[in-house]
């Protein structure tokens, strides 16, 4: 055997090795390997973390293109004594799918599923095939794959099977490895074979002896310990940790598959699996349970089990209240619940099972809830799913971490294992809220660690180590669903015992006998104090120019929000609705993720790989595809704000020097529109130039915009001139004292001066329902168009001069209504971020349109249309201002149907800099395209500027904003109010 510690040096020492060794292996690799081969600053940031409290820099990161580049990128790193770390969605907690060698990320094109036989109940995977996507294969079938963690969406069946994972229904079907048929396996020397439980080996030609030795020696190794092999692993539905060597014991089948499942990449690298697919209830239903509290939870868990449920899973009323999906779910009376999912032929059937339940339980009427709609079932479910990153938030906004989160007990001890668990986290003065798999006794929770500080990593150590030896005495395994991984390995002797840890090593060896494969992970371990992700970072906030209120005003703690769970790594076919990540989901390229580009904010900060602070280039070409559409904000579970930190390296990284020309031409829009709308005819004299294709490219591209993008064409007289010819009232102080209810209608750039047929059309509905309108007297701006390119400082003198407009309505506390979903956000949003209590005032007295008609008037009603609609709800208004007024106003007006989430692609400036055209009409083809095409002949909704551009530019429909069209039903005389 070779030394396993040679390895490790060689990568995790590069820079105290001669260059000429990396430079070898990486042109090695690419001479070798048809895919992506990456040793660059920005490819190693992007992968030094995964959703662990850990970071691992690479020296180099491989994307195969298939199993055969795969095994070439492995053989390369053998013949060069490289370690690798295979590594599929990224979001292993116990620091697994991150390694200081070279990281073989198979997530961007291992993605086939090569066969599915309804019949056999089998599919045939490549490792990197996401579960959603297999899910969704299967469905037709009646099929579906058993185990479903929670990022089901973005997870990687070759990562399920490295750690063994369960997921909310394995109370029903079992971990990963009992739905496992067999492995296509290599090792780091060559040997490809096939292995599974009592089949003979079947290796690739020429490989014969190789995995006949290994099978022998695998076998020997179990007969010649059988003892301790029998009596060592506790018998319990969750045990996850350590290796699964009892799955080689004659009375399991000789599985080496089995237990191959869970050793965490550290033995073999899996180039395909047969999975076994389960039969699908046709209806389910979903009791909610309410309890007193977690521990009242753990004790009834048990008493659920023999009603043969799908899940039995537990939410804590705190975390619940920290979920912003829970905010409009209904949750019956408790402090805790019980989610207990039940199957059955019929709707019927499933619910009176769940029924069953519930009253077999004794549970009064008020502290039950039973639902059988899919979508209902769906809402609450998303706070259950939300919790992997809520958890990471606890209220106060405090930073919670991994490192136990989830370790698992028997059912019946784990409500003792609570109340000992609560005393320990009194006694180290730690927060946390468990929730988890309850009926099979496994809890998830993470805690308020310090990680930064000396004292705060010790408190760690001494935790992990109490914690420990609280799970063992027990009877629980360290690790119930994750793994072990760097997070808890280091305390498998605790459980194990030292003999059996020793087999461990003896099995790793017999795979991988140089120790390549994920070095100091399980075998050999590194501290568990060891490594920390926020070693570098600084210490102290950094100067920054927004306020960062929900971080202290500390921007690292603001990039700390990316914890890795990789909801933004949904594709555009696993997407679970909402907006995020738009331009990952065009490209599919990690560094145009949320959680990739905060990877780099990461790294940027800490400096030792990204070395050019916020000047770096790495960061600045990962935020170029960033939509600033502010998805993350809402649809992140940990709300991190992609749009703002953008906004904020833009405003670092180009100060004082010369920014790209599209800056200074989008950025200062609002004050282009104004000087055009300042001399007589110009609008006329723009308009034609730019309907003269020739002129118009030439004119986009000295602009340095794209020149394949039409421009909107200026209105001959903006909204703001023609009030003032036709109604000249104002916000003056004088006009603002009158007793009828009034509003301020916001004058936004784009309403203004290019749609002000909006806006006229607003005014109409809004005095049809009583209300007075009021106009700011002078030009004023939210600052929109600077913020979004990172001109900071012009965007706070824009803003200020704003406030000065508008000190009269908010001294009287007038309404502010915004058309212009993007502007109406950003002065609910960017303008307090930006100038904080300058603007304290501003946010609280900011309403949409629909907002306004259903708080100012509320006894209004609308004209009934009587119509289908369709078309896109702005990524603002789902990210900041909600739209439940919307969807109310427009059933008010008899408009039916939905508008389409995600993002129309064009988002501001962004689909006008060059380069962006194509993955702007990317994005639109996704959702927005698709739902206008599937409804024909309804009317198009679209309340943002930029939405209505794309859709006319993409298609022959011709969009309205809501106001016009209930100012055209009121013209129309539609007085039949709903």
């Amino acid at each position: 055997m070779g030394d396993p510690l040679r390895c490790e040096t060689w990568a995790v020492r590069d820079s105290e090795v001669a260059a000429s060794s990396v430079s070898v292996l990486a042109r090695a690799l690419r001479a070798r390997v048809r895919g992506g081969v990456r040793f660059d600053a920005q490819a190693r940031g992007l992968h030094a973390m995964d959703a662990s409290n850990y970071r691992h820099v690479p020296t180099g990161v491989v994307t195969p293109r298939d199993v055969e580049d795969l095994a070439a990128a492995v053989a390369v790193c053998h013949e060069q004594r490289a370690p690798m770390t295979v590594r599929g969605g990224g979001t292993s907690i116990a620091g697994q799918a991150t390694g200081r060698g070279v990281v073989l990320d198979t997530a961007r094109h291992l993605t086939r599923i090569e066969s599915l036989d309804p019949d056999a109940r089998i599919a045939v995977v490549e490792p990197g095939v996401v579960l959603d996507d297999l899910r969704a294969a299967a469905a037709p079938y009646g099929l579906t794959f058993g185990p479903d963690p929670s990022t089901h969406s973005r997870c990687t069946l070759g990562g399920m099977i490295g750690n063994d994972s369960c997921g909310a229904h394995s109370v029903a079907w079992g971990r990963t490895s009992a739905n496992v048929a067999w492995l296509d396996v290599l090792t780091v020397d060559g040997v490809r074979m096939r292995v599974g439980p009592e089949s003979a080996v079947e290796p690739e030609a020429g490989s014969d002896i190789g995995a006949e030795r290994i099978r022998a020696e695998l076998l020997a190794l179990a007969d010649d310990n059988l003892a301790l092999v029998r009596t060592g692993f506790p018998p319990l539905a969750r045990r996850v940790s350590g290796y699964a060597l009892d799955r080689l014991l004659p009375e399991h089948g000789r599985d080496l598959a089995g237990a191959l499942v869970g050793t965490e990449g550290t033995c073999a690298v899996v180039l395909r699996a047969g999975v076994r697919l389960v039969e699908a209830p046709r209806a389910r239903a979903l009791a909610v349970l309410g309890f007193a509290d977690d521990v009242a939870a753990a004790e009834a868990a048990p008493a659920v089990l023999p009603y043969g449920p799908l899940t039995v899973e537990s939410l804590s009323a705190e975390l619940a209240a920290l979920a912003w999906s829970a905010r409009s779910v209904r949750l019956p009376d408790g402090g805790a619940w019980l989610f207990v999912e039940t199957g059955g032929d019929t709707r019927d059937e499933a619910y009176a099972r769940a029924v069953a339940v519930a009253r077999g339980l004794g549970l009064p009427a008020s502290a039950y809830r039973i639902e059988a709609d899919a979508a209902g079932q769906r809402a609450l479910w998303r706070i259950r799913e939300e919790a992997s990153g809520t958890v990471t938030r606890l209220a106060g906004d405090v930073e919670a971490w991994p490192g136990w989160e989830d370790t698992a007990v028997p059912p019946e001890r784990l409500a003792a294992y609570l109340r000992e668990l609560h005393k320990l986290m009194r006694r180290f003065g730690l927060r946390g809220l468990p929730y988890g798999h309850f009926g099979e006794g496994c809890v998830h929770i993470r805690f308020d660690f310090d990680l930064i500080s000396e004292p705060g990593v010790a408190r760690f150590r001494g935790f992990s180590s109490e914690l420990a030896d609280l799970v063992v005495a027990h009877g629980g395994s360290l690790s119930g669903e994750h793994g072990d991984g760097q997070a808890r390995a280091e305390f498998l002797p605790r459980m194990y015992g030292d003999e059996l840890v020793g087999l461990f090593g003896r099995f790793k060896s017999v795979w991988d006998p140089d120790d390549l494969l994920n070095p100091g992970v399980l075998v050999r371990p590194r501290p568990v104090d060891a490594d920390l992700r926020f070693a570098g970072m600084p210490r102290t906030p950094v100067p920054v120019a927004f306020g960062y209120p929900h971080d202290g005003g500390d921007f690292a703690a603001a990039v700390r929000r990316c914890v890795g769970v990789g909801k933004c790594r949904e594709s555009a076919s696993t997407a679970s609705g909402g907006v995020m990540c738009p331009s990952f989901r065009a490209t599919g390229e990690e560094k145009d993720s949320t959680r990739g580009r905060a990877r780099l904010l990461h790294e940027m900060l800490v400096g030792d790989v990204v070395t050019d602070g916020w000047r770096a280039e790495e960061v600045r070409d990962a935020l170029d595809l960033c939509l600033s559409c502010k998805g993350c904000r809402s649809d992140c579970p940990v709300g991190v704000d992609m749009a703002t930190y953008k906004a904020e390296f833009l405003h670092h990284h180009y100060a004082g020097r010369v920014r790209p020309r599209a800056h200074y031409t989008l950025g200062a829009l609002p004050w282009w529109a104004r000087a055009v709308a300042s001399v007589p005819s110009a609008a006329r004299l723009v308009n034609g130039l730019a309907a003269r294709p020739a002129l118009a490219r030439a004119g986009l591209g000295l602009a340095g915009l794209d020149p394949s993008r039409g421009l909107p064409a200026f209105a001959p007289e903006p909204f703001t001139r023609g009030w003032v010819r036709r109604r000249p009232v104002s916000v003056r102080r004088s006009a603002l004292a009158e007793p009828r209810p009034r509003v301020v209608l916001w004058p936004d750039t784009f309403t203004n001066h290019f749609a002000p047929e909006v806006a006229w059309a607003a005014v109409r509905v809004l005095e049809d329902a009583g209300l007075t309108v009021v106009v700011p007297p002078r030009p004023v701006c939210c600052g929109l168009t600077w913020v979004s390119t990172g001109q900071l400082d012009t965007a706070r003198r824009v803003m200020r001069r704003t406030l000065r407009t508008l000190e009269p309505a908010l001294t009287a506390g007038l309404p502010i209504v915004g058309l212009e979903p993007s502007c109406t956000a950003a002065l609910r949003s960017d303008v307090p971020e930006l100038l904080g209590r300058e603007a304290a005032e501003l946010p609280g007295l900011v309403r949409t349109f629909a907002e306004t008609l259903a708080e100012c008037a509320p006894g209004w009603t609308p004209p009934r249309l009587d119509r289908p609609v369709t078309g896109q709800l702005h990524c603002h208004q789902h990210a900041v201002l909600g739209d439940a007024a919307d969807r109310a106003l427009r059933e008010q007006a008899a408009l039916s149907g939905t508008l389409t989430g995600g993002c129309c692609g064009l988002a501001g400036n962004f689909g006008y800099e060059p380069g962006h055209a194509g993955i702007s009409t990317r994005i639109a083809a996704e959702r927005l395209l698709p739902a206008l095409e599937s409804a024909p002949y309804a009317e198009v909704l679209a309340d943002g500027f930029s939405c209505r551009t794309q859709i006319r530019e993409l298609t022959d429909r011709r969009p309205r904003h809501l106001a016009e069209v209930l100012a055209a039903g009121l013209a129309e005389g539609l007085d039949g109010r709903a």
